[in-house]
Protein backbone atom coordinates (compact mmCIF):
# COMPACT_ATOMS: atom_id res chain seq x y z
CA UNK A 1 0.00 0.00 0.00
CA UNK A 2 1.45 3.36 -1.07
CA UNK A 3 0.67 5.90 1.64
CA UNK A 4 0.28 9.39 0.22
CA UNK A 5 0.36 12.78 1.89
CA UNK A 6 -1.50 15.63 0.17
CA UNK A 7 0.09 19.05 0.44
CA UNK A 8 -2.67 21.47 -0.52
CA UNK A 9 -6.36 20.72 -0.04
CA UNK A 10 -7.84 23.15 -2.55
CA UNK A 11 -9.39 22.33 -5.91
CA UNK A 12 -6.47 20.34 -7.33
CA UNK A 13 -5.82 18.56 -4.03
CA UNK A 14 -9.42 17.37 -4.03
CA UNK A 15 -9.04 16.14 -7.61
CA UNK A 16 -6.01 14.07 -6.63
CA UNK A 17 -7.75 12.73 -3.54
CA UNK A 18 -10.60 11.44 -5.73
CA UNK A 19 -8.10 9.82 -8.08
CA UNK A 20 -6.21 8.11 -5.25
CA UNK A 21 -9.48 6.74 -3.86
CA UNK A 22 -9.99 4.87 -7.14
CA UNK A 23 -6.51 3.30 -7.24
CA UNK A 24 -6.07 -0.09 -5.65
CA UNK A 25 -2.97 -0.12 -3.48
CA UNK A 26 -2.95 3.60 -2.67
CA UNK A 27 -4.40 5.61 0.18
CA UNK A 28 -4.30 9.14 1.57
CA UNK A 29 -2.89 9.01 5.09
CA UNK A 30 -2.27 12.70 5.76
CA UNK A 31 -3.26 16.13 4.47
CA UNK A 32 -1.91 19.62 5.03
CA UNK A 33 -3.08 23.08 4.02
CA UNK A 34 -2.39 26.65 5.04
CA UNK A 35 -6.08 26.94 5.97
CA UNK A 36 -7.57 24.59 8.59
CA UNK A 37 -11.09 24.26 7.14
CA UNK A 38 -10.27 22.68 3.75
CA UNK A 39 -7.68 20.44 5.41
CA UNK A 40 -10.18 19.13 7.94
CA UNK A 41 -12.86 18.70 5.29
CA UNK A 42 -10.58 16.62 3.05
CA UNK A 43 -9.29 14.66 6.03
CA UNK A 44 -12.85 13.75 6.98
CA UNK A 45 -13.55 12.52 3.45
CA UNK A 46 -10.33 10.47 3.17
CA UNK A 47 -9.99 9.24 6.78
CA UNK A 48 -6.61 10.94 6.89
CA UNK A 49 -4.78 12.88 9.60
CA UNK A 50 -4.40 16.64 9.46
CA UNK A 51 -0.77 17.69 9.82
CA UNK A 52 1.32 20.72 9.08
CA UNK A 53 3.46 20.51 5.94
CA UNK A 54 6.77 19.60 7.57
CA UNK A 55 5.14 17.10 9.91
CA UNK A 56 3.51 15.41 6.92
CA UNK A 57 6.73 15.30 4.91
CA UNK A 58 8.65 13.73 7.78
CA UNK A 59 5.90 11.36 8.87
CA UNK A 60 6.72 7.64 8.95
CA UNK A 61 3.14 7.06 7.74
CA UNK A 62 3.80 8.80 4.40
CA UNK A 63 5.66 7.20 1.48
CA UNK A 64 4.96 9.83 -1.16
CA UNK A 65 3.80 13.44 -1.27
CA UNK A 66 1.54 15.22 -3.73
CA UNK A 67 2.42 18.91 -3.96
CA UNK A 68 -0.68 20.85 -4.96
CA UNK A 69 0.15 24.10 -3.17
CA UNK A 70 0.82 27.51 -4.79
CA UNK A 71 3.83 27.51 -7.10
CA UNK A 72 5.93 29.78 -4.89
CA UNK A 73 5.89 27.09 -2.16
CA UNK A 74 7.08 24.21 -4.37
CA UNK A 75 10.81 24.89 -4.04
CA UNK A 76 11.00 24.50 -0.27
CA UNK A 77 8.57 21.56 -0.20
CA UNK A 78 10.51 19.68 -2.89
CA UNK A 79 13.77 20.18 -1.03
CA UNK A 80 12.24 18.99 2.24
CA UNK A 81 10.51 15.98 0.67
CA UNK A 82 13.61 14.90 -1.22
CA UNK A 83 15.74 15.09 1.93
CA UNK A 84 13.09 13.05 3.76
CA UNK A 85 13.33 10.37 1.07
CA UNK A 86 9.74 10.76 -0.13
CA UNK A 87 8.56 10.14 -3.69
CA UNK A 88 7.28 13.43 -5.13
CA UNK A 89 4.31 14.25 -7.37
CA UNK A 90 4.45 17.98 -8.13
CA UNK A 91 1.94 20.14 -9.93
CA UNK A 92 3.15 22.29 -12.78
CA UNK A 93 5.06 24.49 -13.00
CA UNK A 94 7.74 23.13 -10.71
CA UNK A 95 8.79 26.74 -10.15
CA UNK A 96 8.59 30.00 -12.07
CA UNK A 97 12.40 30.15 -12.23
CA UNK A 98 14.37 27.73 -14.39
CA UNK A 99 17.40 28.17 -12.12
CA UNK A 100 15.36 27.18 -9.08
CA UNK A 101 14.03 24.14 -10.98
CA UNK A 102 17.66 23.16 -11.64
CA UNK A 103 18.28 23.42 -7.88
CA UNK A 104 15.29 21.16 -7.22
CA UNK A 105 16.47 18.71 -9.87
CA UNK A 106 19.88 18.45 -8.23
CA UNK A 107 18.35 17.78 -4.80
CA UNK A 108 15.95 15.17 -6.20
CA UNK A 109 18.72 13.38 -8.11
CA UNK A 110 21.04 13.40 -5.10
CA UNK A 111 18.29 11.92 -2.94
CA UNK A 112 17.39 9.38 -5.63
CA UNK A 113 13.64 9.77 -5.07
CA UNK A 114 10.96 9.35 -7.78
CA UNK A 115 9.65 12.67 -9.12
CA UNK A 116 6.72 13.29 -11.44
CA UNK A 117 5.94 16.69 -12.97
CA UNK A 118 2.17 16.72 -13.30
CA UNK A 119 1.63 17.41 -16.99
CA UNK A 120 -1.63 15.48 -16.87
CA UNK A 121 -2.51 15.99 -20.54
CA UNK A 122 0.02 13.33 -21.53
CA UNK A 123 -2.34 10.87 -19.85
CA UNK A 124 -5.52 11.99 -21.61
CA UNK A 125 -6.81 8.86 -23.42
CA UNK A 126 -7.30 10.77 -26.68
CA UNK A 127 -3.91 12.45 -26.71
CA UNK A 128 -2.17 9.27 -25.52
CA UNK A 129 -3.77 7.32 -28.37
CA UNK A 130 -2.71 9.98 -30.87
CA UNK A 131 0.88 9.77 -29.69
CA UNK A 132 0.86 5.97 -29.75
CA UNK A 133 -0.35 6.02 -33.36
CA UNK A 134 2.30 8.60 -34.20
CA UNK A 135 5.03 6.43 -32.70
CA UNK A 136 3.72 3.43 -34.62
CA UNK A 137 4.34 5.35 -37.83
CA UNK A 138 0.71 5.35 -38.91
CA UNK A 139 1.08 8.73 -40.67
CA UNK A 140 4.76 8.46 -41.51
CA UNK A 141 7.09 11.21 -40.34
CA UNK A 142 5.43 14.08 -38.49
CA UNK A 143 5.91 17.46 -40.16
CA UNK A 144 3.55 20.03 -38.59
CA UNK A 145 1.88 19.81 -35.18
CA UNK A 146 -0.95 22.20 -34.28
CA UNK A 147 -2.07 22.56 -30.65
CA UNK A 148 -5.05 24.72 -29.70
CA UNK A 149 -5.88 25.48 -26.08
CA UNK A 150 -8.52 28.02 -25.06
CA UNK A 151 -10.07 28.55 -21.65
CA UNK A 152 -13.76 29.46 -21.35
CA UNK A 153 -12.94 32.65 -19.43
CA UNK A 154 -9.90 34.37 -17.89
CA UNK A 155 -8.92 34.01 -14.25
CA UNK A 156 -9.02 37.04 -11.93
CA UNK A 157 -6.36 39.68 -12.58
CA UNK A 158 -5.07 39.04 -9.04
CA UNK A 159 -4.17 35.52 -10.22
CA UNK A 160 -2.59 36.82 -13.44
CA UNK A 161 -0.31 39.10 -11.44
CA UNK A 162 1.34 36.17 -9.66
CA UNK A 163 1.00 33.49 -12.36
CA UNK A 164 4.28 34.09 -14.17
CA UNK A 165 2.46 34.95 -17.39
CA UNK A 166 0.48 33.01 -19.96
CA UNK A 167 3.46 31.01 -21.22
CA UNK A 168 4.49 29.73 -17.77
CA UNK A 169 0.98 29.33 -16.41
CA UNK A 170 -1.25 28.22 -19.29
CA UNK A 171 0.82 27.36 -22.35
CA UNK A 172 3.36 25.34 -20.37
CA UNK A 173 1.01 22.34 -20.72
CA UNK A 174 1.08 22.77 -24.50
CA UNK A 175 4.84 23.28 -24.58
CA UNK A 176 5.26 19.96 -22.79
CA UNK A 177 2.80 18.35 -25.20
CA UNK A 178 4.81 19.72 -28.11
CA UNK A 179 7.96 17.99 -26.82
CA UNK A 180 5.95 14.84 -26.13
CA UNK A 181 4.73 14.68 -29.74
CA UNK A 182 7.76 16.07 -31.56
CA UNK A 183 10.11 13.52 -30.04
CA UNK A 184 12.91 16.09 -29.95
CA UNK A 185 13.55 19.41 -28.28
CA UNK A 186 12.75 22.58 -30.23
CA UNK A 187 15.75 24.73 -31.10
CA UNK A 188 13.91 27.95 -32.02
CA UNK A 189 10.93 29.70 -30.40
CA UNK A 190 8.96 32.65 -31.79
CA UNK A 191 6.02 34.18 -29.90
CA UNK A 192 3.43 36.87 -30.46
CA UNK A 193 0.63 37.97 -28.15
CA UNK A 194 -2.02 40.56 -27.37
CA UNK A 195 -4.41 41.52 -24.60
CA UNK A 196 -7.72 41.20 -26.44
CA UNK A 197 -9.92 39.61 -23.77
CA UNK A 198 -9.39 41.90 -20.79
CA UNK A 199 -7.39 45.17 -20.89
CA UNK A 200 -6.57 44.72 -17.21
CA UNK A 201 -4.53 41.65 -18.12
CA UNK A 202 -2.47 43.89 -20.41
CA UNK A 203 -2.15 46.46 -17.63
CA UNK A 204 -0.81 43.65 -15.40
CA UNK A 205 1.97 43.05 -17.94
CA UNK A 206 0.58 39.87 -19.52
CA UNK A 207 -1.28 38.84 -22.66
CA UNK A 208 -4.44 36.76 -22.94
CA UNK A 209 -4.13 35.77 -26.60
CA UNK A 210 -0.89 34.18 -27.77
CA UNK A 211 0.68 32.12 -30.54
CA UNK A 212 4.04 30.36 -30.50
CA UNK A 213 5.93 28.63 -33.28
CA UNK A 214 8.51 26.01 -32.37
CA UNK A 215 10.98 24.43 -34.77
CA UNK A 216 13.38 21.52 -34.30
CA UNK A 217 16.81 20.75 -35.69
CA UNK A 218 15.27 18.25 -38.11
CA UNK A 219 12.84 20.87 -39.41
CA UNK A 220 9.62 19.80 -37.68
CA UNK A 221 7.26 22.66 -36.84
CA UNK A 222 4.78 23.03 -33.98
CA UNK A 223 2.26 25.84 -33.77
CA UNK A 224 0.52 26.56 -30.45
CA UNK A 225 -2.33 29.02 -29.93
CA UNK A 226 -3.79 30.01 -26.57
CA UNK A 227 -6.69 32.23 -25.57
CA UNK A 228 -8.10 33.03 -22.16
CA UNK A 229 -11.59 33.17 -23.72
CA UNK A 230 -13.72 30.68 -25.64
CA UNK A 231 -17.43 31.45 -25.62
CA UNK A 232 -18.28 27.83 -26.49
CA UNK A 233 -16.42 26.06 -23.65
CA UNK A 234 -13.04 24.49 -23.00
CA UNK A 235 -11.30 24.12 -26.36
CA UNK A 236 -8.57 21.43 -26.45
CA UNK A 237 -7.50 20.14 -29.87
CA UNK A 238 -4.40 18.63 -31.44
CA UNK A 239 -3.58 17.87 -35.06
CA UNK A 240 -0.45 16.19 -36.42
CA UNK A 241 0.21 16.31 -40.15
CA UNK A 242 2.64 13.69 -41.41
CA UNK A 243 4.19 12.44 -44.62
CA UNK A 244 1.47 9.82 -45.09
CA UNK A 245 -1.56 11.33 -43.45
CA UNK A 246 -2.95 13.21 -40.48
CA UNK A 247 -3.94 12.47 -36.88
CA UNK A 248 -6.44 14.65 -35.03
CA UNK A 249 -7.79 14.69 -31.47
CA UNK A 250 -10.98 16.73 -31.26
CA UNK A 251 -12.81 18.33 -28.36
CA UNK A 252 -14.78 16.18 -25.93
CA UNK A 253 -18.47 17.11 -25.87
CA UNK A 254 -20.94 16.72 -23.00
CA UNK A 255 -22.65 13.94 -24.95
CA UNK A 256 -22.05 12.21 -28.28
CA UNK A 257 -25.60 12.88 -29.48
CA UNK A 258 -25.97 14.88 -32.68
CA UNK A 259 -29.30 16.18 -34.00
CA UNK A 260 -29.99 16.89 -37.66
CA UNK A 261 -32.99 18.90 -38.85
CA UNK A 262 -33.77 21.12 -41.81
CA UNK A 263 -31.99 23.88 -39.89
CA UNK A 264 -28.73 21.93 -39.92
CA UNK A 265 -26.69 19.80 -37.56
CA UNK A 266 -26.42 20.44 -33.81
CA UNK A 267 -24.23 18.86 -31.12
CA UNK A 268 -23.94 19.21 -27.35
CA UNK A 269 -21.50 21.83 -26.01
CA UNK A 270 -17.92 20.86 -25.29
CA UNK A 271 -17.10 20.04 -21.68
CA UNK A 272 -16.86 23.28 -19.77
CA UNK A 273 -13.47 23.20 -18.04
CA UNK A 274 -10.41 21.18 -17.14
CA UNK A 275 -11.92 19.31 -14.18
CA UNK A 276 -14.42 17.56 -16.45
CA UNK A 277 -12.27 17.38 -19.58
CA UNK A 278 -9.25 15.82 -17.90
CA UNK A 279 -10.86 13.72 -15.17
CA UNK A 280 -9.62 10.47 -16.76
CA UNK A 281 -6.18 11.99 -17.34
CA UNK A 282 -5.82 12.94 -13.67
CA UNK A 283 -6.74 9.41 -12.64
CA UNK A 284 -4.32 7.78 -15.11
CA UNK A 285 -1.55 10.19 -14.12
CA UNK A 286 -1.88 9.30 -10.44
CA UNK A 287 -2.08 5.56 -11.22
CA UNK A 288 1.17 5.88 -13.19
CA UNK A 289 2.85 7.63 -10.26
CA UNK A 290 1.69 5.03 -7.74
CA UNK A 291 2.85 2.19 -10.01
CA UNK A 292 6.26 3.85 -10.40
CA UNK A 293 6.63 4.15 -6.63
CA UNK A 294 5.54 0.54 -6.06
CA UNK A 295 7.77 -0.87 -8.81
CA UNK A 296 10.71 1.46 -8.20
CA UNK A 297 10.66 2.72 -11.80
CA UNK A 298 11.19 6.33 -12.94
CA UNK A 299 7.88 8.16 -13.43
CA UNK A 300 7.34 10.42 -16.42
CA UNK A 301 7.06 13.30 -17.05
CA UNK A 302 10.19 13.78 -14.96
CA UNK A 303 11.60 16.87 -13.32
CA UNK A 304 13.78 17.25 -16.43
CA UNK A 305 10.59 17.46 -18.48
CA UNK A 306 9.39 20.16 -16.12
CA UNK A 307 12.63 22.06 -16.65
CA UNK A 308 12.54 21.76 -20.44
CA UNK A 309 8.96 23.04 -20.63
CA UNK A 310 9.93 25.96 -18.41
CA UNK A 311 12.89 26.81 -20.65
CA UNK A 312 10.52 26.93 -23.63
CA UNK A 313 8.16 29.20 -21.68
CA UNK A 314 11.09 31.46 -20.80
CA UNK A 315 12.10 31.62 -24.46
CA UNK A 316 8.54 32.41 -25.54
CA UNK A 317 8.35 35.22 -22.99
CA UNK A 318 11.68 36.63 -24.22
CA UNK A 319 10.54 36.40 -27.84
CA UNK A 320 7.30 38.23 -27.07
CA UNK A 321 9.21 41.04 -25.37
CA UNK A 322 11.88 41.42 -28.07
CA UNK A 323 9.77 40.64 -31.13
CA UNK A 324 12.48 38.26 -32.35
CA UNK A 325 12.84 34.48 -32.40
CA UNK A 326 14.93 32.91 -29.63
CA UNK A 327 17.44 30.20 -30.46
CA UNK A 328 17.94 27.57 -27.79
CA UNK A 329 21.39 26.16 -27.13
Amino acid sequence: MTRIGLLGCGRIGQVHARSIAQIEGATVTAVADAFPAPAQDLANRTNAKVMDAMELINSADVDAVVIGTPTDTHYDLIHAAAKAGKAIFCEKPVDLSSDRIRDCKAVVETAGVPFLTAFNRRFDPNFADLRARLQQGQIGDSEIITIQSRDPSPPPVSYIQSSGGIFRDMMIHDLDMARFLLGENPVRVYAIGSALVDPEIGDAGDVDTAAVTLSTASGKICQITNSRRASYGYDQRIEVHGSRGMLRAENVHETTVEMATEAGFARAPVQHFFLERYEAAYRAEMAHFVAAVENNTPPAPSIEDGLQAQLLADAADQSLKTGAPVDLI
